[in-house]
Order: C-alpha cells, then structure tokens, then sequence
C-alpha cells in the first residue's frame, strides 16, 4: 500500500515536499499511483498544528493566518486527463485523539453576533468527542476530509481569479491569492495560487459531512494525472459548519482511485458529485431518530417581509431561534453557537410557498448525556 505520511509535529512549511496550501497545476506530485491501488494519506489539521489542548484563547492572536488548509499531496494517479471523470473511494477515514472547534471575531456565518472568540478543545475516544468546555455533550464519529480536490487547470485559474475579483467589486466577499503562509512559499504557487478557502470546480473545502468512510466523490479532471490532495479533517460537523469550524482534527485518510475515461466531456460535466452506497452514519444519526428542529423565515429583525432570494436569512433565523431553544435548556450563548457548528443540520424545508421560504434547523436530542 503506497502512502505520504507526516511527522505530526511539524508544521507544513518544514515538510514542504509533502504538501501544499494552494491550488495551482504547477504543484508537483509527491506520489504517483495506478487506479485501483489503496492509498493512504496522513493529514494536519486545519490550523496546520498551531492548535493543541494547551492552547487559550489567547494564544490564538499569534497564529498564522493564511495557512489554511495544509494539505497532503498531490497524488498524480496514472491514465487520468481531462476530459475524465475522477473517482475518490473513502475506504477510511481515521480520527487523531484531538480535535478542536473555535469562533474567529470578523468569520462565521453570525459574525455580527458572535464578536468575540471562542474555543473549545475536544477529546477523541472509542468513537466519540466530548469537552470539558460543553459538558454533557459527546459527539459521534462522522469521519470526513473537509478539503479534498484536485489541480485546476491554468485556464480555469485565470477564469474563478477573475469571477472572484468581479463579485469583491460588486461588494462581495472572497479571497484573492496571497503568498503569506503560502507553502511552497516562492514563485507562481505562491504568488498566483489560488486560496483554499472556497470550494470550486476542483471541490476543495466543500465540508460535506456525508463524505464518510465509504463514500465516492466524484470530480472532472482538468490536468493529467489529475493531482489529488485532502487535508482538513473533521471529526464531526452539523450541516451549515456555522461557526466556521467544525470538530477539526489531524486525520489518516485510505482512498482507492476510478478514472471513468472521456466521461466529464462526455456528459458535459463541471461540478463534483458524490454518492454513498450505504448511511453515511448510523441511521438513528443520520436521520436523526430522535430530535427536535426550528424554523426560519426570511422576515427580519425589524418585521421587513423579504422573498425567495432570501434563503440566506431563513437559515439565519433558523440558527439565532436553536441558539435561543439551547440558551433556554441552559448553555450559554457562546456553547449553543458551538454545539450548532459540530451538530446541528441546516435542511431547506420548503422554496415554494412564497414568501417564507423556510430553513429548519434540526437538532439531534442524542448528542445530550444524562
């Protein structure tokens, strides 16, 4: 079984030869593979092993910034080019013994709410999560790679580069490349790489819970060799990952390589996919068997009736009303944010009935000992 494995106590940037934090075509392979062969890849967390259980709040000011996500790879896998459909099978996803979750002032989806930071520290044992600083909770093992891609092309760089500029002067928000933390440090990767921070075309850091053990991700190929890389591991997250983190953690992943030749240009297929021939948890976890939901409408704080464009603020409204049901069982504000970034699932429930297209936010009632 060929593998790129990690000294875990070193930062990305003193093992530059296994990995990257920048997509770009011009990254080099650390190993090449035929289809069929399991390959396994040790991965670091998101913070690039800045975080660990020593760690306050405090400490944090002095992190580095723009690591995210330190990535292992590429892995050029032998036969793919574009115009393929790659196929990425989860054979395993193993958990390391820490995790973590925070609230970074300025991210997040309530960053106008939550304005401070938060941090809380997880232990990771016998399938579970639990932490001192969210007592009576314990989270069950979801397993998944929150970063997993490969290479784009240099067309399609020049291409998302330009599309991303255009939405930041219309007032939006993204990230333009930037060689601060950039590993490699020096050159086009650096200086022209694009950020990992959204997910594209390539997937990336599309934090799709359901990408457990067993699941197949499929991605068009833009490259030869294609150039897979994974990073970012979750332990455990709610859908919607609202707080900006879930439970983050370092993390063994075995994948298992399919090229589905000519199959993207075939079928004109741009976006990735992924299937799971099974439940992707236990079913009274993937359900959830037992749990209670609120709702949220795109009304405002003010009463202002807004339409169906406006799913955003539904999902909104839906979050700030869990956050409340929690502080009414007795969290506090900053625990029932964090309990709904690591467990709480956004669903839309209906975009038809206009105008209150409503978001639900359901709570697994299972995660709660005692």
């Amino acid at each position: 079984m060929k593998s790129i494995e990690i000294d875990r106590t070193k930062r990305l940037k003193e093992e530059p030869e296994k990995g990257h934090n920048r997509w770009h075509p011009d990254v080099p392979p650390v190993l090449e593979v035929d289809p069929g062969e399991d390959v396994v890849l040790e991965t670091r967390d998101a913070s690039d092993v800045q975080m660990n259980a020593s760690i306050g709040i405090g400490d944090m000011a002095g992190f580095d910034a723009k690591v995210g996500h330190p990535l292992t790879g590429p892995v050029y896998i032998k036969g793919a080019k574009p115009g393929d459909l790659l196929e990425i099978e989860y054979t395993d996803i193993i958990a390391q013994p820490y995790g973590w979750t925070r609230n970074r002032p300025g991210a997040g989806f309530l960053r106008d709410l939550f304005t401070d930071p938060i941090l809380v520290h997880w232990d990771i044992k016998d399938g579970w999560a639990t932490s001192k600083q969210v007592p009576g909770v314990r989270i069950i093992d979801g397993s998944f790679m929150g970063t997993a891609g490969i290479a784009p092309s240099h067309a399609q760089m020049k291409v998302w580069m330009e599309r991303e500029a255009d939405l930041v002067r219309r007032g939006g928000t993204a990230f333009p490349p930037d060689a601060e933390d950039a590993v490699p440090s020096q050159g086009p990767i650096a200086t022209e790489g694009l950020r990992t921070i959204p997910p594209r075309e390539n997937c990336g850091n599309v934090d799709a819970k359901q990408l457990t053990k067993g699941s197949r991700l499929l991605i068009p190929v833009n490259v030869d060799g294609a150039l897979y890389s994974a990073g970012d591991g979750h332990f455990a997250q709610g859908d919607g990952e609202c707080c900006i983190t879930a439970i983050e953690m370092g993390a063994t992943a075995v994948v298992r390589f399919k090229i589905h030749e000519g199959e993207a240009a075939r079928h004109n297929i741009v976006w990735p996919r992924f299937a799971h021939p099974g439940y992707f948890l236990p079913p009274e976890w993937a359900a959830p068997r037992n749990f209670i939901a609120t709702m949220g409408m795109p009304i405002r704080a003010d009463g202002t009736q807004e339409g169906e464009d406006c799913l955003t603020l539904a999902a909104r409204n839906a979050l700030i009303n869990m956050i409340e049901l929690l502080q009414e069982r007795g969290w506090t504000k900053e625990q029932a944010y964090i309990i709904c970034s690591v467990a709480v699932d956004l669903k839309i429930s209906n975009i038809v009935d206009l105008p209150n297209v409503t978001v639900s936010a359901f709570l697994p009632e299972d995660i709660f000992q005692g």
